[in-house]
């Protein structure tokens, strides 16, 4: 195989990627309810559906109803129409579905891969962006803007904080309260706000006579002290690699540099804005960074896979750095049209990025990234009931 100037990948990166082994433990509350409910779906799916094809258009259900949000509520503080919130509660629930049944689609197959992991997270890494986006809608948080800010940096560091203890100890490690959890607490949440209007998160709450809107921040606060203290414990404690380093032998500190790259520079180019260009465009400048830390995601997950050492920056860094230094020179140029701009360059560096990345697995394990030859005859049945729902999920057990 040939390797050109343009590769992400090294030929041993690839040799280790195809050698990675999925590993994870735990189990949420909702597993053993909504189990049945998967393992009936995909039964009823045809053999010839790549599971890769079933994650990609999950996320464009998601990215589309969400985007159909912020259309009609692009400060958070807007009602959009009641049928935008049933769409985007539908679409949440069928990515989920699409997303619990993609591993389960692999072994049915026989097309599994541990590729299927890497394409699972890196969807994940970019839902986590619009659902986190679309719930601060629903509620009209961006009555509360620092509180909007909060929220969905909180539920994106805390995606990244999961794979960074992956990278540390090797496995991913599932909470009673996790990811299935949360976007069924959030497609609740739409249909409250389709069925009874936006209105109804003004509310203030008996006794504590906070706002109901109010809520999920103070219970992802509560979450995220909890989870910051399991984070430093396993920090702590050191990693699988030699003198307790990472799976790549690095410092179990490194991955904490990309991302508080991201965020130090979100928050500070929102403090510093003289235009208050999130105060006016928060969805927009949430999806602007969002972006940019799922790239730097989904590097350290291929990183966990390939057991490589993380790069610490990364040319999708340019897209804020075109806000900071505008700022830098007194904003010489609108601060909405680089917020757009930033946008722009960072969807397409992600694409690139993740093009190529794509492309190199594709030529290296000899598969296609959409299409797979079903090895399993059409009347094979295989038991899941005692496999966790969300290491089926998550796990490599897809072909790209």
């Amino acid at each position: 195989m040939i390797f050109s100037s343009n590769d992400i990948m090294t030929p041993a990166q690839l040799k280790r990627l195809s050698e990675h082994k999925y590993n994870s433990c735990g189990s949420t509350l909702l597993d053993p309810v909504l189990q049945p409910y998967w393992n009936w779906l995909v039964t009823k799916l045809p053999l010839w559906l790549a599971p890769n094809l079933m994650t990609i258009n999950g996320l464009i259900i998601t990215i589309t109803t969400t985007l159909i949000l912020v259309y009609y509520s692009p400060d958070a503080q807007q009602e959009p129409p009641s049928w935008a919130f049933v769409l985007c509660a539908v679409g949440l629930f069928v990515y989920q579905s699409l997303d619990a049944c993609d591993g389960k689609q692999a072994r049915r197959t026989g097309s599994s891969s541990p590729l299927g992991e890497l394409f699972d997270h890196g969807c994940d890494s970019i839902s986590t962006v619009f659902v986190s986006l679309g719930i601060c809608i629903a509620v009209k948080l961006g009555a509360y803007s620092n509180w909007m800010f909060f929220q969905c940096f909180i539920a994106i560091t805390l995606f990244y904080c999961a794979h960074w203890q992956t990278y540390i100890t090797g496995s991913l490690k599932f909470g009673k309260f996790d990811v299935t959890e949360c976007q069924c607490s959030i497609v609740i949440v739409h249909f409250i706000s389709a069925f009874f209007g936006t209105d109804i998160w003004m509310s203030k709450v008996p006794v504590i006579n906070v706002e109901f809107r109010l809520l999920p921040i103070l219970l992802a606060f509560g979450i995220s002290i909890v989870l910051c203290y399991y984070h430093i414990a396993v920090v702590c404690r050191g990693g699988v690699g030699k003198n307790g380093s990472t799976v790549a032998g690095t410092s179990v500190l490194s991955p904490s540099i990309p991302i508080g790259i991201v965020i130090i520079l979100s928050f500070t180019i929102y403090q510093k804005s003289t235009e208050n260009i999130y105060e006016n465009h928060p969805c927009l400048y949430i999806l602007a960074f969002g972006i940019v830390a799922a790239k730097v995601t989904n590097k350290l997950v291929l990183a966990h896979m390939t057991r490589s050492e993380l790069d610490y920056f990364d040319s999708i860094l340019i897209g804020p750095g075109m806000l900071f230094m505008n700022q830098y020179f007194n904003t010489f140029i609108n601060e909405y049209i680089v917020l757009w701009l930033c946008l722009v360059y960072s969807v397409a560096d992600l694409l690139h990025y993740c093009t190529i990345v794509c492309n190199q697995i594709c030529n290296h394990m000899n598969i296609q990234l959409f299409r797979i030859t079903p090895k399993a005859q059409p009347s094979r049945t295989v038991a899941y009931n005692n496999i966790s729902a969300n290491q089926l999920r998550l796990s490599g057990h897809k072909a790209l």
